[in-house]
């Protein structure tokens, strides 16, 4: 991939995990106020899972995309300082297959094992 290429590929994945940031955002929030009003007891229901669970569980997905967003944006940040591509730990190059699955690697294949 060219430069412009990688570009537009951090681009694109950071459109989607904003996008999903906020999906998430919004059903945390419809959890959060679903539970507010309701005496129901959930803890031992047992047809379905818990709003604790569920809540917990959607806040684990709302981390990890924000943590990947962050990550995003440092490889966008190395790709502006022109080290995009180059492992952080030794320095070599990051195979393209690996930032083509991964857009955000820091590592190349060798040291991330």
């Amino acid at each position: 991939m060219t430069v412009p290429e990688h570009h537009t590929r951090i681009a694109e994945e950071r459109a989607d995990t904003e996008r999903r940031i906020a999906s998430l955002t919004g059903r945390f929030t419809a959890i959060v106020e679903g539970s507010e009003f309701t005496t129901d007891d959930d803890e031992h229901d047992p047809e379905g899972s818990t709003i604790a669970f569920e809540r917990a569980q959607v806040s684990a997905l709302l981390a990890d995309a924000r943590r990947e967003l962050e990550d995003l944006a440092a490889a966008q940040q190395r790709l502006d300082d022109g080290t995009y591509g180059l492992c952080t730990r030794c320095g070599l190059p990051i195979a393209d297959v690996r930032l083509d699955a991964l857009p955000a690697a820091q590592t190349c294949i060798d040291c991330a094992g």
